[in-house]
């Protein structure tokens, strides 16, 4: 049944009630805040990709269900994986099987001659079968079956409420409230959930642990402890979980089968760890039995009880969730939100941004939810997979889905879930730098279309998805970001520049000289599933650009100046794919091929646009404008990642309402009753590309001018937003009104120049230090100003 508030006005579109409240108290404005930050639906989940709520800490995630008489929470834990040393295919990290003296040069020539090279060609020289890739596995399935399930069920609600990263299940049953709470705790490494009636004795049930055949499987209880154990069949990988029964009242048993029994008591809490034998340790990416840290991790989380692992839990998450606050007008809607999702396109203003609010607010949850210190990075479904042969392996794919990950980490203020992606690709090198040598006969290190946790960098023989180098130094943007927006200097000398280095090492020795122009390209080269191979497509060049350039801007200051004058000469002789072509479109190739009626998802070819930063329409306006037409050209349609990608392209063209358009097509066409992007099947990139996309719209700083509202969207006139942030170490607070900012606040995080950009600077307003109350001097340049800030002050305008 759906909750009644109790200061609503009814608002009736397309068959729909829309209660949309009105706050009249500070309180009440709190109360709204939370009640917007809730996904919840009037009934179970039926369908694990479709409606479950997912909960995760980063290594090990849940999907509730929320079914009354058989409780079903699917589980993971990311590092069980199929494939690696050990498989039972064989596994050689994608490296060539045997010595191909001269395949890539042949490929060279090829294209030297004929321009282009079909994908089926180049796969045949240079593609192999890929053995011991392996895919992501489910790590099994808690099951709570009720003593005496209810024959009848009332006032049903299953929720996830993002403030507390809490999923929930209550109803009413015989005239009991009873009530389920879920969460994943970070701060305990374990997952937690707790069964409760507000009447004594009512909690009953048996639960168990399920998983797929696929392994092998002994389970055991003894003290309330139900214990599972077991290895993968095909690589050998050792799991292990441990779920601990805690029951308040009543009576608990341990069957011989490895489950637990609950009857007559007040309540119970289950606390539940799970770990394998992986580690990321080339080349055996194995370490310790995870029996112990298992062990340990379930009696540390046991000892606490429930009060102090949900406020430990609490008080981990919301540090990272609770420093963005956003509001765009909206108010909260008293319907499921899988009716507000299908009602979306026709539902009042209102209703509308609050879907939109909250699904910003979602990718920001999913992120801290599936990328934590201690684990793997986000993968393709994050942390949640239900499948033996999930789509794609659920794997990791670095053509574009890994980056899209991570693309809202530093600008939403969540910059510590980076580190998971820093381990991971720091990893890489040492696999990356075999593939290098062997394949490639150079310096530094390589990873191609996708990898697993095993270190694959080599190739497959997927025509149109198995080559792509270039992959490397897309990550490595991610370190240098990560840099910017911290300004970390010891992280900048120690991790990223260390990375960057040995990619553009990499790309020193691979470039060739094109005898078209005598420039440098990458070759061969493809833009990702589009065309045909090709040398200096224009995806390849902008990726590699983009990478000298970062490297020339930080050798000098870390004392490298030699290699720095190196890249230097290089990037004076690099493509830097950005031509314009016959019908005014930035051209995916190096030569005019584009067909202004092609329609393919994929527009790789804006790279330099976003993520990139060497297209913008304020300093390249021939270049944005030639993107523009190119994105016009391709369309509103695609897939839910890709419908995430044009949000930030139209965001940095600085067109709020496309952007938005592109949100609304995102929400309308690609996104699941539980709000999970779908490819389709789900794939969680969308999901993070498009919170993504809301703060570009919001926040720019990639030109170093912090530039505010540079892209706010018409249905968007009144808001306000809190804690996003900009390079240079700067947090960003604003207040708008009719489409134009009212109050600009931001804290420096460094001392040294800041430049702010905004219309509201041309109205003369002050700029005050609020610690020490000062108006601060600035330069005034039409619409933006630049001043001297210093770390850790405030500065408002006035």
């Amino acid at each position: 049944m759906k909750r009644v508030r109790s200061t609503v006005a009814a608002v009736v579109v397309a068959g729909l009630s829309f209660g949309v409240a009105a706050p009249e108290s500070e309180q009440a404005v709190a109360a709204v805040d939370r009640g917007m930050l809730t996904l919840w639906y009037d009934e179970p989940a039926a369908d694990w990709e479709r409606e479950t709520l997912p909960i995760g800490n980063g290594a090990l995630g849940g999907g509730v269900f929320g079914t009354v008489a058989r409780e079903r929470i699917q589980l993971n834990e990311k590092t069980l994986w199929t494939g690696g040393p050990g498989s039972v295919q064989g596994y050689e990290f994608g490296n060539w099987t045997s010595p191909r003296p001269d395949a890539i040069g042949g490929v060279q020539e090829l294209i030297e001659r004929e321009h282009r090279v079909a994908p089926e060609t180049v796969a045949d020289a240079l593609g192999q079968q890929r053995r011991g890739f392996g895919a992501y596995q489910p790590f099994g399935e808690l099951g709570l079956a009720l003593t005496d399930p209810p024959d009848e069920v009332t006032d049903y609600r299953r929720d996830l409420d993002l403030a507390r990263a809490v999923a929930s299940v209550s109803y009413q049953a015989d005239g009991v409230r009873y009530t389920r709470e879920y969460f994943a705790s970070a701060a305990d490494g374990v997952i937690v959930a707790r069964l409760s009636a507000d009447r004594p004795g009512r909690i009953g049930f048996t639960t168990s642990i399920t998983a797929p055949d696929n392994r092998s499987r002994r389970t055991t209880a003894s003290g309330g402890r139900s214990t599972f154990t077991g290895a993968l069949n095909d690589n050998g990988m050792r799991f292990e979980s441990q779920l601990q029964v805690l029951n308040r009242g009543g009576a608990r048993t341990d069957n011989a089968d490895g489950s637990i029994t609950v009857a007559d008591a007040d309540s119970a809490v289950l606390v539940f760890a799970a770990g394998t034998d992986y580690a990321e340790d080339y080349p055996t990416y194995r370490g310790p039995d995870p029996h112990e840290r298992v062990r340990a991790a379930v009696d540390a989380a046991s000892a606490k009880g429930w009060p102090r692992l949900l406020d430990a839990h609490q008080r981990d998450y919301r540090g990272l969730f609770d420093r963005v606050r956003l509001d765009i007008g909206q108010r909260p809607v008293d319907v499921p939100t899988d009716e507000l999702l299908r009602g979306y396109a026709t539902a009042p203003a209102p209703a509308r941004r609050a879907l939109e609010a909250l699904y910003f607010q979602y990718g920001r949850y999913l992120l801290i939810s599936s990328s934590r210190s201690g684990s793997l990075p986000a993968n393709l479904q994050g942390v949640w997979n239900n499948s033996v042969s999930p789509p794609w392996s659920a794997d990791y794919h670095v053509n574009i889905n890994l980056q899209m990950n991570y693309w809202p980490a530093e600008t939403t203020n969540l910059s510590e879930t980076t580190g998971p992606l820093f381990e991971f690709v720091d990893e890489l090198r040492e696999p990356g730098a075999v593939t290098a040598r062997q394949m490639h006969g150079g310096r530094g290190w390589v990873v191609n279309n996708e990898t697993n946790p095993f270190g694959f960098t080599g190739v497959h023989d997927w025509a149109t998805a198995f080559w792509f180098p270039e992959a490397g130094a897309w990550l490595a943007q991610h370190y240098f970001e990560h840099y910017l927006f911290t300004k970390d200097q010891r992280f900048l000398r120690e991790r990223a520049y260390p990375v960057m280095k040995e990619l553009a090492q990499f790309w020193l020795d691979g470039l060739r000289v094109d005898p078209r122009d005598g420039k440098l390209v990458v070759t061969p080269s493809y833009s990702p599933e589009h065309g045909d191979f090709s040398a200096g497509a224009a995806m390849s060049q902008q990726i590699v650009r983009q990478l000298f350039t970062n490297v020339v801007s930080t050798a000098d200051v870390l004392g490298d100046t030699a290699f720095g004058a190196e890249v230097r000469k290089a990037l004076d002789r690099l493509d830097p794919g950005t031509k314009i072509g016959s019908w005014g479109q930035l051209q995916e190739w190096k030569e005019d091929w584009d067909d202004p009626t092609n329609t393919h998802r994929h527009v790789s070819h804006l790279f330099a646009l976003f993520p990139g930063n060497g297209i913008g329409a304020l300093k390249t306006p021939e270049l944005a404008e030639a993107a523009k037409t190119s994105l016009t050209a391709r369309g509103d349609g695609g897939t839910g990642w890709s419908k995430a990608w044009k949000i930030n392209f139209w965001a940095r063209l600085l067109d709020g309402d496309h952007a938005h358009k592109m949100l609304a097509e995102q929400l309308i066409g690609s996104t699941t009753a539980n709000l999970w992007d779908t490819h389709p099947p789900f794939q969680i990139d969308g999901n993070f590309g498009a919170t993504s996309g809301v703060a570009e719209m919001l926040l720019q700083s990639q030109d170093g001018v912090v530039h505010v509202l540079p892209a706010l969207p018409g249905e968007w006139r009144d808001g306000s937003y809190k804690g996003l942030r900009a390079r240079g170490d700067v947090t960003v607070d604003v207040r708008w009104s009719d489409g134009a900012a009212e109050q600009i606040a931001l804290t420096t995080g460094q001392n040294g120049p800041v430049t702010l950009r905004s219309a509201l600077f041309r109205e003369g307003v002050r700029l005050v230090d609020t610690r020490t109350g000062r108006q601060v001097p600035v330069r005034a340049d039409g619409d933006s100003i630049t001043f001297t800030g210093r770390a850790g002050h405030r500065y408002e305008t006035r």
